[in-house]
C-alpha cells in the first residue's frame, strides 16, 4: 500500500501540502484531481523519488516496479516498436545479459548459464513481447506500416503516444499517468480505458476527462486547501459527495437555480411573441439540456456564454458529391496529384443541428471540417454556403496559431479594430483575463489559458455555425464544464469532434460517422459507438494477452542448444548425452523458478500466520488500537492476494516441468 504520513511540501514560498495523511490500497485505481497548481504533479514527483517532502514520509513497498510516462522523447532512429518494447526494462536487461553470455567462449558452464537465461526470458514473456507491443501501438492509433518507422519521424503528439506505450509495456506494480488522454483521439481513449480496467497493479491518474475517470477509477483523491481527501467511487460519485458538502456549506445550488430562473423568465415573457418565438424555443431547449448537465461542480467560478448569432441562414451548407482531400504539386514537373480522404459526400447542414462527428484516428474528420471551413478546396463536387453564414472554427492546433509575443488584448483588437479598448478589456475579463494579464504577452500562459483566449476570440465574432475540432485539449475540468454549459445553450448550429464524451453527450443530439472513406449517419449513442469500434476497428489491438501457458510451451523447444564437452567417440552415446543435457537445461530454469516461488510462499505463510495471530487477540479491537487494526487488515488482504498469485504461478511451473519430463 501507499502511505502518506504528515507530509508537508512547499515549492518556493508557495505551500502545497500541509500535514497530509492518506492511505491507498494495492490494486486501487485512483483519480488524482485538484485545481491547476494544487500539487498534483508535485505528488507524482515525490512518488517517483524526484522530490522529497519537507516533513513527513511517503512509503510504499520497495520491491514495487514503478512506471510513468516520460515527458521528453529524443529524435531517435530506433523503430517505434523497439522503443515501445524498451519500456519492459527487466526484459531488456535479460536480453543484454544473454548477449554477454553468448559472446563468451563456449563451455559447459556457459551453456548452463545460457539455458538458465532462456528460462528467465520465458518467465519474462519474451516470446510474446512483440505481439504485445504491436497490440499497444495499434490500440493507441498507430498503423501497422508505421511500427518500423523511426521515433524521429513522428510529430510531438505521436511521440507522446510512444512514451505512453513504453509505460504500459513496463510490468509495473504502480503506474502513474499524467493527462494520458491529452494527445489521444476518442478511439484511442476508449481502447486505453479498456486496457487500464484490466491493469492489475495500483494506478494513479491525473486527468481532466470526467468520462475517462468514471470508466477507470474506483477512488478519487482530491487536493483541496493543501490537504488530500480520499473518496470512494468514480468521478461522478465524488462530484455528488462534494456537491452535497458544498450545498450545505456555501449554497452552491442557488447559482444554478438563478440561471434556470433567468431562462424560464425569458421563455414566459416571449414564447407568445412572434418576433421572439425562435429565441424562446432555443432557451426551452437550453433549459432542457441544463437538466441533463452534471451535478453541481465543486468550484465553478469560471463561466461564459455564446452571444446570440446575428443571422441564421437555412440551409447553412449543402455539399453534393464532394470529395475531400489534398492536392499536391510535384517539385519536378509541377503536375498535381490528389489524395482523396473522404469521398462522395452528400450533406446538408440545417439550422439548429447539433452534430457529433465520430470516426477513428485518420478517418478524415479534420479533413472534412477543413473543407467546410474553406481551408482546403474540394477535390470534386459542389459545396454551397447559405447567405450570412458566419463560422466559428476551433482547430486541433488552434493554440499554436496564436501570436505568443502578443497579449490577449492585442489578439482581440486584431479582429475588432474599431471597438473601444475598455469594451475589449471587459469582455476578456469574463474569460478570466483580469488586470495586467490582459495586456501581457501570452508566451508564459498555460495551455488552458491560451485555449481560453482562442475560445474568447470565437465567441466575440458571434458565429451562427460552430466547427470545433478537439476544443477541450489543454482545458482543465472547470473550463471544460464552462465550455459544455456554453455550448449547451448556444443558439446556432454545432458540429464538434471531441474525445470528451461528457461534452458530446451534453451538447449534441445526433452523430455522423466518418468511416472507410465515407460520411454516413450513425444510428446510436456513444456506448453503441464503443461497441462498433471494438467490433470493426480495434479487434487486432484488443488488450487481452496471449495465454502464458501456450506462450511458454511454444517457447520451450526454441531454447538454444547447449554446447557440451565430448563424452564418447561413439555417435549414439554422444547423442544420448546431448539429449540428457538438453532436458536438464530445460528443467533447470523451471526448477529454479519453482524453488524461488516455494521460498516466497513460505515467507508469506509465516507473515500471514503472524497477522492472524495478532487478529485473534481481543485487545486489537479496542478503540486505542483502531489504527493498528486497520493496518493489520490491509496487510492481511495484501498477503492473501499475493499468496494466491504466487500459488497460481507455482502450479503453472509444475505443469511446465511435467511437459518437459
Amino acid at each position: 500500500m501507499i502511505r502518506l504520513q504528515q507530509v508537508v511540501l512547499a515549492r518556493g514560498i508557495k505551500p502545497l501540502f500541509d500535514s497530509v495523511d492518506v492511505t491507498l490500497n494495492p490494486g486501487d485505481k485512483i483519480g488524482l484531481i485538484g485545481s491547476n497548481g494544487a500539487g498534483k504533479s508535485s505528488l507524482f514527483a515525490m512518488l517517483r523519488g524526484e522530490l522529497h517532502p519537507d516533513q513527513g514520509s511517503i512509503d510504499f513497498p520497495a520491491k514495487w516496479q514503478l512506471a510513468h510516462v516520460a515527458q521528453e522523447t529524443p529524435p531517435l532512429e530506433r523503430s517505434a516498436i523497439d522503443y515501445a518494447i524498451d519500456g519492459d526494462v527487466a526484459l531488456r536487461k535479460l536480453e543484454a545479459q544473454l548477449a554477454e553470455l553468448e559472446a563468451q567462449p563456449e563451455s559447459y558452464d556457459n551453456g548452463i548459464a545460457i539455458g538458465n537465461m532462456y528460462g528467465a526470458l520465458a518467465d519474462a514473456d519474451a516470446y510474446t513481447v512483440r505481439p504485445r507491443a504491436e497490440q499497444l501501438l495499434l490500440g493507441l492509433g498507430f498503423k501497422i506500416n508505421e511500427l518500423e518507422q523511426s521515433v524521429a519521424s513522428f510529430s510531438g503528439g505521436w511521440r507522446m503516444r510512444l512514451n505512453l506505450a513504453q509505460a504500459l509495456m513496463c510490468k509495473s506494480d504502480l503506474l502513474l499517468l499524467d493527462e494520458p488522454t491529452n494527445h489521444l483521439d476518442l478511439d484511442a481513449i476508449i481502447w486505453l480505458e479498456d486496457w487500464l480496467k484490466r491493469y492489475e497493479g495500483t494506478l494513479i491518474i491525473i486527468s481532466h476527462d470526467r468520462d475517462f475517470l468514471d470508466g477507470v477509477v474506483n477512488v478519487i483523491v482530491h487536493i483541496d486547501e493543501r490537504k488530500l481527501k480520499r473518496y470512494g467511487g468514480n468521478y461522478s460519485g465524488f462530484e455528488r459527495q462534494r456537491a452535497a458538502q458544498l450545498e450545505l456549506a456555501q449554497g452552491m445550488l442557488e447559482k444554478q437555480n438563478r440561471k434556470r430562473a433567468h431562462l424560464q423568465s425569458f421563455i414566459d415573457r416571449f414564447k407568445a411573441k412572434a418576433s421572439k418565438a425562435k429565441q424562446a424555443q432555443s432557451r426551452i431547449k437550453a433549459l432542457a439540456r441544463m437538466e441533463e448537465m452534471a451535478p453541481l461542480r465543486a468550484a465553478a467560478e469560471f463561466s461564459f456564454e455564446f452571444r446570440e448569432p446575428l443571422s441564421a441562414p437555412n440551409p447553412m451548407l449543402v455539399m453534393e458529391d464532394v470529395d475531400c482531400g489534398y492536392r499536391t504539386e510535384s517539385e519536378t514537373d509541377h503536375s498535381f496529384s490528389e489524395k482523396k480522404i473522404v469521398g462522395d459526400v452528400k450533406f446538408t447542414l440545417q439550422i439548429g443541428q447539433r452534430i457529433g462527428l465520430l470516426g477513428v484516428n485518420g478517418a478524415g474528420k479534420s479533413t472534412l471540417i477543413k473543407t467546410i471551413v474553406g481551408d482546403i478546396a474540394p477535390l470534386n463536387g459542389v459545396m454551397q454556403t447559405g447567405k450570412g453564414l458566419s463560422i466559428g472554427y476551433f482547430a486541433q492546433h488552434q493554440v499554436e496559431m496564436l501570436r505568443h509575443d502578443e497579449s490577449p488584448l492585442w489578439h482581440l483588437a486584431h479582429i475588432a479594430p474599431d471597438v473601444r479598448e475598455q469594451e475589449l478589456r471587459n469582455f476578456l475579463g469574463g474569460f478570466n483575463f483580469p488586470g495586467t494579464m490582459v495586456s501581457s504577452p501570452i508566451k508564459p500562459f498555460s495551455g488552458g489559458e491560451k485555449a481560453r483566449l482562442a475560445l474568447a476570440m470565437i465567441v466575440w465574432q458571434r458565429p451562427n455555425l460552430l466547427l470545433l475540432d478537439e476544443p477541450t485539449n489543454h482545458l482543465d475540468l472547470e473550463t471544460r464544464e464552462a465550455l459544455t454549459d456554453a455550448l449547451a445553450q448556444f443558439e446556432g448550429t454545432l458540429v464538434v469532434v471531441s474525445h470528451d464524451r461528457h461534452l458530446l453527450r451534453a451538447t449534441t443530439d445526433q452523430f455522423i460517422i466518418v468511416a472507410d472513406g465515407k460520411l454516413q449517419p450513425f444510428d446510436g449513442d456513444l456506448d453503441d459507438y464503443k461497441d462498433w469500434l471494438f467490433k470493426n476497428k480495434l479487434e487486432k489491438a484488443a488488450p487481452s494477452l496471449p495465454e502464458k501457458t501456450k506462450a511458454q510451451e511454444a517457447a520451450l523447444p526454441q531454447a538454444k542448444p547447449i554446447p557440451v564437452a565430448k563424452v564418447d567417440d561413439k555417435e549414439q552415446r554422444k547423442r544420448d548425452a546431448d539429449e540428457r543435457l538438453r532436458l536438464t537445461n530445460l528443467r533447470k530454469p523451471i526448477e529454479t523458478r519453482i524453488k524461488r516461488l516455494e521460498e516466497q510462499m513460505a515467507k508469506l505463510n509465516l507473515k500471514k500466520k503472524d497477522i492472524d495471530a495478532q487478529l485473534e487477540d481481543s485487545d486489537i479491537y479496542s478503540d486505542a488500537k483502531k489504527e493498528k487494526l486497520k493496518t493489520l487488515l490491509l496487510d492481511q488482504a495484501y498477503v492473501v492476494k499475493e499468496l494466491g498469485q504466487i500459488e497460481a504461478d507455482w502450479l503453472e511451473q509444475q505443469e511446465f516441468l511435467e511437459a518437459v519430463e
